[in-house]
C-alpha cells in the first residue's frame, strides 16, 4: 500500500521506526548503523529505510518539522504500515540553566500551544505522555553509555522565531526544552494504541545563548542515536 507521502508497500517498514526531522540524517543513520539497510521511501526526498541493529528489524524515516509534518507521517505509518513503536530524534532548545549543551532530553510528556487536539473534540485539556515502556529502556541505554540524560516536560511548538519570551512562562513550569514535534506524535500514538517515545539533544540553550559547534552536534546526536537505536533493538 503506497500513500502520497510514502510509496513503501506492507512489509517494507518495520514495526519499530527512528524519527529524525531531517531526511538525511535518516540516511546517515541508515548507513552508519543499520545491517543490510533498504530504502523504501524517496517521495518528496522523505528518505526512509529498513535494516537490523544488533538483531532487530529496524526502520528509519524523515519526517519534516512541525506538528503538521509529522502528524502525516506518523499516521501513515501506524494505520497503513502497521507500526508498533515510533521514536522521535531530533535536537531542542533548553530552556533550564540546569540542561547543558548535548544533554540528552526525553519527553516523559509533551505540553504545546498547537490545537492538534482539538481533531479529538476532547472537553478539555490533552496531557500527551511517552510510552512508559519505551522510556524506561531509553534511560537504561542511556545509563548503561553514562550519557548525560533528563527526564521531563518539553514545549512542543509552532513557533521557531518567537516575536516574544513567552518560552520563560514555560520554564517557570519547570519545561525542560522546546522542540516541534512531540505533541502530535503522541497523540496519534495514543489514539491508535500504540508506543511512542521523543527524545531529543540539546542543541542551543534559551538561557545561556550557547550553540552547540558543527563537531558537538555530530558527536551529541551520535549519543542520542545510540540511546534510541539501542531502545529499539530491546523491544
Amino acid at each position: 500500500m503506497s500513500t502520497p507521502h510514502n510509496a513503501a508497500k506492507m512489509g517494507d517498514i518495520a514495526e519499530t521506526v527512528l524519527l529524525p526531522g531531517d531526511p538525511l540524517r535518516a540516511k546517515v543513520i541508515a548507513e552508519r548503523f543499520l545491517t543490510d539497510a533498504v530504502q523504501f521511501n524517496t517521495v518528496r526526498n522523505m528518505f526512509g529505510y529498513t535494516g537490523t541493529y544488533e538483531g532487530k528489524r529496524i526502520s528509519v524515516m524523515g519526517t519534516g518539522m512541525g506538528c503538521a509534518s509529522i502528524g502525516i507521517y506518523s499516521y501513515e505509518l501506524i494505520h497503513m504500515y502497521g507500526v508498533k513503536n515510533l521514536i522521535r530524534i531530533g535536537s531542542c532548545g533548553g530552556m533550564q540553566d540546569y540542561v547543558k549543551l548535548g544533554d540528552i532530553v526525553m519527553a516523559a510528556g509533551s505540553s504545546t500551544d498547537t490545537n492538534y487536539a482539538h481533531q479529538y473534540h476532547l472537553p478539555g485539556s490533552y496531557s500527551a505522555t511517552a510510552s512508559f515502556d519505551l522510556l524506561s529502556k531509553a534511560v537504561e541505554e542511556a545509563k548503561k553509555h553514562r550519557f548525560p540524560y533528563i527526564v521531563g516536560n518539553v514545549i512542543c511548538s509552532d513557533v521557531f522565531y518567537g516575536e516574544t519570551e513567552e518560552w520563560k512562562d514555560w520554564a517557570k513550569m519547570g519545561v525542560l526544552a522546546a522542540e516541534m514535534e512531540s505533541y502530535a506524535l503522541y497523540c496519534n500514538a495514543a489514539r491508535a494504541g500504540v508506543n511512542a517515545l521523543a527524545i531529543f539533544t540539546v542543541s542551543d540553550s534559551m538561557v545561556s545563548k550557547e550553540e552547540m559547534s558543527a563537531e558537538e552536534r555530530q558527536n551529541g546526536f551520535t549519543n542520542m542515536m545510540k540511546v534510541a537505536l539501542g531502545a529499539a533493538a530491546s523491544l
